[in-house]
Parts: C-alpha cells; structure tokens; sequence
C-alpha cells in the first residue's frame, strides 16, 4: 500500500505513465495546478509556498524509495522532478509583483515558463548535465529540474532587463 502511495507521488498521480513525453505532461500538469492555485482558487502564496516546501522534501525520499531496486536511476515516470522545477519560476513571478496580474499576463508568462523549462530540462546546460550526470540518485534527479528552473528565472531576469533598456 506504501509503495503504490508512494508510486501515485512520484508520478503524478499517473501522468509520469503516460508512454510519450512525461516530463512535458507532468510540466503542463504543474502550470495548470499553479494557475489554479494563484487565479482561479486565490491561494495565499505562503500557502502554496508550504504546499510546494513539503514536497519538495518529501520528493527526496519518495525519489529514493521509488528508484532504490531500479537499475534506472533517472526513470522516466518519475515527474515530481518536473513539478519541483517548474514550479520555481512560476512561484517567482507570481511572488515577483506586489500587484494583481491580469490573466491575459499570467497565461503569456506561465506559456514562457513552461516552454523554458522544457528547453533547459531537455538541453541540459551546465549545471543542469552535472547533477544529471554524476549524482545517480533522488539528489541527481531533483537537483537539475531545480537548475533548469532556476534558468528560467535568470533568462526572464534578462529578458526583462533588456526589455526596460531598450524597447519601451
């Protein structure tokens, strides 16, 4: 019973089984959770915040647990990675701004963060290939969905930067 429990966690509640392209459903699932959570359902951001805290703590056992008899050790329907990764930029912009932001302006940045995230988690820069590569456990596994997401930031950082500098 554990060990299904723990299952249904790492893979979304299933969506890592989904045969093509797991991680990019288990993505779109985390962008459509958070737009819920922020503008549909009005969650406390320190709430969410908690939500996203505990699981990605958690992830870290369940990880392991999930992938300890796998000769896997990266397997494709773990995608709780993907959640915590993609939730990083996400929860950055929403806590980024002081003010409400129009759901026309969430949609484009949440399509940005979404279509970044992908890119960096399937392309891999450094120090995203380095935890892949050379830590072959939960921490590996976790630990470049964070760099990937954390990416993103800094690319929305930039774009930003470049925007306020030069188109106004």
């Amino acid at each position: 019973m554990i060990k299904r429990i723990n299952t249904l966690f790492v893979t979304m509640f299933g969506i890592g089984r989904i045969p093509k392209i797991p991680g990019t459903f288990g993505s779109l699932a985390t962008v459509i959770l958070l737009y819920i959570f922020f503008h549909t359902l009005n969650l406390s951001p320190i709430i969410i915040f908690l939500f996203l805290t505990i699981i990605f703590f958690f992830s870290f056992i369940a990880v392991a647990v999930h992938i300890r008899d796998n000769t896997n050790k990266d397997p494709k329907e773990v995608v709780i990675d993907e959640f915590i990764g993609q939730s990083i930029p996400i929860y950055m912009y929403e806590i980024s701004h002081g003010t409400e932001k129009s759901y026309d302006e969430a949609i484009i940045f949440y399509g940005a963060c979404f279509i970044l995230f992908r890119f960096f988690d399937i392309v891999k820069p450094f120090p995203v290939n380095f935890f892949d590569k050379k830590f072959k456990n939960s921490f590996g596994v976790i630990m470049d969905d964070i760099c990937a997401g954390f990416y993103v930031v800094l690319s929305l950082i930039f774009f930003m930067i470049f925007k306020s500098y030069f188109i106004q």
